[in-house]
């Protein structure tokens, strides 16, 4: 297939052209990136009483990530996780205690809490409310936590 002079003299100069922005475009970072930063918050093998995770629960995974905001002044009742999960104190405190041996644990905004599994535990606030984002490792059907006996 030929092309006329003046279609290749066109491909040509637009080639001729643009070739440096293709260049640019490869070599340098997109705009935005400079800013961008990466921060661990929590990566861990163990819940907050040092008890290690033993393994996921079998099928099909499912994550849930849940924001649950919490009055002041509240007792939550006593309950237990199936699955590994993770909190993230976005604002106000709160305390989690676990029932077995009273251990406790205070949490204010930026702090994380790796959660217990299969350990009867709570949590409740004080005098300010709180906010978590709560992230689940489950599988389909099966329930975030069980009340306690």
């Amino acid at each position: 297939m030929s092309h006329s002079p003046s279609i290749t003299l066109l491909l040509a100069s637009a080639l001729w052209l643009f070739a440096p922005l293709a260049q640019a475009a490869s070599t340098e970072p997109p705009t935005g990136t400079e800013s961008v930063r990466t921060e661990v918050l929590l990566k861990t093998s163990s819940s907050w009483d040092g008890m290690a995770y033993a393994t996921y629960p079998e099928g099909k995974p499912e994550l849930t990530l849940l924001k649950i905001t919490i009055p002041p002044h509240t007792n939550l009742p006593w309950h237990s996780h199936p699955m590994p999960n993770a909190a993230y104190v976005l604002s106000g405190s709160l305390t989690v205690e676990k029932k077995a041996d009273g251990l406790q644990k205070p949490l204010r905004a930026g702090d994380t809490l790796p959660e217990m599994v299969g350990e009867t535990h709570r949590g409740f606030t004080g005098d300010e409310a709180v906010e978590l984002l709560v992230f689940y490792a489950g599988s389909p059907g099966m329930a975030l936590s069980h009340p306690a006996d």
